[in-house]
C-alpha cells in the first residue's frame, strides 16, 4: 500500500487522471474492505484531482446513504429520483450537470456546490452505490472526466 499519494503538478486533467488512477489501484490492492477502499478513493480523487468533494452513496434499502467522503458535509440521505444522485441512481447512468442550480430538483447539501458528475457503480445488474464528485466552478466537468471515472467506477465494481 501506498504511503503517500503523487500528485502530477503543472499537468492537464487527463494527464493527472493517468497518474492517479494506477495509485488508486495500488491503495486497494489486497484490500478487501469497502468502506476503507471508497474512503480511499474519494481522498485520492479529493487531493489528486483538486475536486471541491467527492464521496459515495451507498444504497441501503430505498434510500442512498451517505459513505465515505472528503470535503463540506453532506447530505445523509437521497431518495431514488431526487437530486443529480437520486436520478443517476434512477436511471443508472453517469451525469454531468454543468451548472447544479439549473438541474431540476437538485438538492443543495452546499451552496458552494457549481457542477457536478456522479456515476453509479453495478452489482448483478442493479446500482449498488454512487461517486458523487462537485465542484466549485461551473461547468468543470466534461468526457475526460467521465471516461477516467467510468475506468474507476470499474475498478470499483471489482470490489463489491
Amino acid at each position: 500500500m501506498a504511503e503517500e499519494l503523487v500528485v502530477v503538478q503543472n499537468a492537464d486533467k487527463e494527464e493527472k487522471y493517468k497518474s492517479l488512477i494506477p495509485q488508486i489501484e495500488g491503495l486497494l490492492y489486497g484490500e478487501e474492505d469497502l468502506v476503507a477502499n471508497l474512503a480511499n478513493i474519494a481522498s485520492a480523487l479529493k487531493y489528486g484531482m483538486g475536486f471541491f468533494w467527492v464521496g459515495f452513496y451507498i444504497v441501503k434499502q430505498n434510500e442512498l446513504v451517505l459513505g465515505p467522503f472528503q470535503g463540506p458535509i453532506a447530505c445523509t440521505r437521497i431518495k431514488k429520483g431526487k437530486g443529480v444522485c437520486g436520478t443517476s441512481w434512477e436511471k443508472g447512468e453517469t451525469l454531468i450537470v454543468a451548472n447544479v442550480e439549473e438541474f431540476p430538483g437538485h438538492i443543495a447539501c452546499s451552496s458552494d456546490s457549481k457542477s457536478e458528475i456522479v456515476l453509479p457503480a453495478f452489482k448483478d445488474g442493479a446500482v449498488q452505490l454512487i461517486l458523487d464528485v462537485d465542484s466549485d466552478q461551473l461547468n468543470d466537468f466534461d468526457q475526460v472526466d467521465q471516461q477516467y471515472l467510468t475506468d474507476l467506477m470499474k475498478i470499483v465494481e471489482g470490489k463489491l
